[in-house]
């Protein structure tokens, strides 16, 4: 799939009233865990496990479907960085999940497009699964 203007100029209504949006032109403060030229990284608000973390981007798009494809690299390194950093900072660590949930009936609260990194340990009680239990 080609990138397009069409993706870029993804805007909303509702951008003015987005909290990630306000994070990111820095009318609200969070510490950064880790930036790049356009995603940051910053503790979730309401972690589920300690470590929890955000990735956003910089501009505004609500979904995964609605970010450019050519961005995929700074997203990966942002993904990477932010998740060894917590590595290094908590050697306990040894594991993560990545999350992204994408419209609502997903369970995409912001709709600012958004991934989590949920540190993990071993035997953590904390279940996270694709599959059915039987």
């Amino acid at each position: 799939m080609k990138d397009n203007n069409k993706e870029i100029k993804n805007k909303d209504k509702d951008e003015g009233e987005c909290i990630f949006c306000k994070i990111s032109k820095g009318e609200i403060n969070v510490d950064k865990i880790y930036e790049n030229e356009n995603f940051f990284s910053f503790p979730d608000a309401n972690p589920v496990a300690k470590g929890h973390s955000l990735i956003i981007p910089k501009n505004h798009f609500k979904t995964a479907l609605d970010l450019p494809s050519s961005l995929g690299q700074e997203l990966l390194d942002c993904i990477k960085n932010t998740t060894m950093k917590l590595m290094k900072e908590d050697e306990s660590i040894d594991g993560f999940n990545i999350v992204s949930n994408n419209f609502p009936s997903a369970g995409q609260a912001v709709h600012h497009v958004h991934f989590h990194i949920i540190p993990r340990k071993k035997d953590d009680g904390k279940i996270l699964s694709l599959h059915d239990k039987k």
